[in-house]
């Protein structure tokens, strides 16, 4: 399944500080519909990620009923990527 859409990068304060997108909600749903065939435990979705010229696998985490990707550090700073930006991610999820 490929799926594309785009969102806005923000950062996460957390105990572990890190950078996502969200995924939206038609996108989730889709999601949603491969994911007990796909996830991995504590309903992690493993993806592949395309970010300009940046691709990398992660996995989507599940936050508030849908899903938000995490954006690694050296992807964001390869594509110039910074909180507040809107950015176009494609990801592939293996059936």
């Amino acid at each position: 399944m490929e799926l594309e859409f785009s969102g806005e990068v923000w950062h996460w304060r957390g105990p572990a500080p890190h950078h996502f997108v969200w995924v939206p909600e038609d996108e989730a749903e889709r999601i949603d519909d491969v994911a007990g065939a796909v996830t991995y435990g504590w309903g992690m979705v493993p993806v592949t990620v395309h970010l300009g010229g940046s691709t990398w696998a992660t996995s989507l985490w599940p936050k508030d009923g849908g899903y938000i990707v995490p954006l690694k550090l050296a992807v964001r700073r390869q594509e110039g990527v910074d909180v507040g930006d809107t950015v176009t991610l494609r990801l592939g999820i293996a059936l």
